[in-house]
């Protein structure tokens, strides 16, 4: 488990090698929040703009 900082918020993320290769990440506070990459600093990227999207998403709707 790694700590990812998004607009100064922290969370969980669980990253794990992928069986066919690249790896795979969610995080477990966020529902639905998953990403992928070829190398784990890919996927560390994709799970930052992941969370950036997840939360943009969220706040519209509560609008």
């Amino acid at each position: 488990m790694v700590k990812v900082e998004v607009k100064k918020k922290q969370f969980n993320a669980i990253i794990k090698e992928d069986e066919t290769g690249g790896y795979f990440a969610h995080i477990p506070s966020l529902p639905g929040c998953n990403t992928q990459g070829e190398t784990k600093e890919e996927t560390f990227k994709n799970i930052k703009e992941a969370i950036e999207l997840y939360l943009e998403v969220k706040y519209e709707n509560i609008k």
